[in-house]
């Protein structure tokens, strides 16, 4: 039986955040495999985004690895954060 999955400490304020600006934000952190925390829509793109705690040390912070397997493979738009600035910059970048 698989345990219940950690949530970042920040995850709610990120997730709080990047709905302000208007986007839509699924968290997903529960379906493990490596799979990002949250599933963000934002202008039309579908983003997904790893938390992680910069108040954390940074052993902790690193991408475990089912998580570092899932990004080696990942052909879409993915992220790791720790703040929500970041996740912010990150859907008002214009995607390349």
């Amino acid at each position: 039986m698989r345990r219940a999955a950690r949530v970042d400490g920040n995850q709610a304020e990120i997730v709080s955040a990047l709905r302000a600006v208007g986007a839509s934000v699924t968290p997903t952190h529960q379906l493990g495999g490596g799979f990002p925390d949250l599933v963000v829509g934002f202008r039309r793109r579908s983003i997904l985004f790893e938390v992680k705690d910069p108040k954390q040390p940074l052993s902790k912070r690193k991408l475990t690895d089912d998580e570092a397997i899932w990004f080696g493979n990942w052909k879409g738009e993915a992220h790791i954060v720790e703040t929500a600035e970041q996740a912010i910059a990150i859907l008002l970048k214009e995607p390349s």
